[in-house]
């Protein structure tokens, strides 16, 4: 039985909707839940299961001809916490039904391709939950403001994204889009304890100052990303990230949220199941 302490759902809480502003966000908010640090763990704990049994489902149906799958879309400044989504959130769920990819600069390869080419190739395959550690937005987010692409090529990979989405949803994916959203106090907090702590130094990167320094040029960036992309088909969830502990049950609850509208069954065996029973007592 999955562990319920949340008001609201944050599928209702956190969606971007029309007027959306990611300004008016406080990052260290816990919309909808009311608790602690302890509190958020024992939730964490008590939801894994579930997780995981609706994952196995969706695997066992697709061994039966299912066409399901479901995509978590992560995106947020460098130390908002994707990576403690990975490991929290998505390593409660067994590893064989999940697909999970991190995109990096593009190679000379990929750069020679459509911006959609490379992601196309890391979609979950049916039965699976896919995780994107980055993804496609890259290009409408450091691509904007590193002007990596010409300001009407930017412009126009917004309706390419959104027809992009509505392609992989009516094809039987479900994409649950998340952005963590911490303040610029709280990444300087959490880039100081990787710098200082001998055991989180190989997390520090010096190019992290350097993007640091483009912060109000990214929150327009995010800002324009999650209002031109925000859709009925592929809604886009703004989550207060200056709480680890809230953004990873706030995730899990978005993910359990999709699962279980999936209306996930085990699938309907196509041997006889009690010839098969008297077969197994004989043998």
């Amino acid at each position: 039985m999955a562990h319920s302490a949340w008001k609201s759902s944050p599928s209702e809480l956190l969606k971007v909707g029309q007027g959306f502003v990611i300004a008016d966000v406080d990052t260290s908010s816990t919309p909808g839940i009311e608790g602690s640090k302890k509190a958020g763990e024992k939730i964490l704990e008590a939801n894994g299961a579930e997780l995981n049994e609706l994952q196995e489902r969706l695997w066992a149906e697709s061994r039966y001809e299912g066409k399901r799958s479901l995509l978590l879309v992560l995106q947020a400044m460098d130390t908002a916490g994707k990576g403690g989504i990975v490991e929290h959130v998505i390593g409660g769920v067994s590893p064989e039904g999940i697909s999970a990819y991190a995109f990096k600069k593009p190679t000379k390869e990929e750069l020679s391709h459509d911006f959609l080419w490379r992601v196309r190739k890391k979609l979950p395959p049916p039965g699976m939950v896919g995780v994107f550690d980055r993804s496609h937005y890259e290009d409408v987010l450091i691509g904007r403001v590193r002007n990596l692409a010409e300001p009407g090529a930017i412009a126009h990979r917004y309706t390419q994204i959104n027809e992009f989405e509505k392609e992989i949803v009516a094809s039987g994916t479900t994409i649950v889009k998340v952005m963590l959203h911490i303040s610029e106090a709280e990444q300087k907090s959490r880039l100081t304890d990787r710098v200082e702590r001998t055991e989180k130094r190989w997390k520090y990167n010096p190019g992290d100052l350097d993007e640091r320094a483009l912060w109000p040029q990214y929150q327009e960036a995010y800002q324009l990303a999650v209002q031109k992309t925000s859709t009925e088909d592929a809604p886009w969830f703004v989550i207060p990230a200056n709480h680890k502990w809230y953004a990873r049950i706030a995730v899990q609850q978005l993910l359990l949220d999709a699962l279980r509208g999936m209306k996930l069954d085990w699938p309907q065996v196509d041997y006889d199941v009690e010839a098969e029973k008297a077969r197994l007592a004989a043998s």
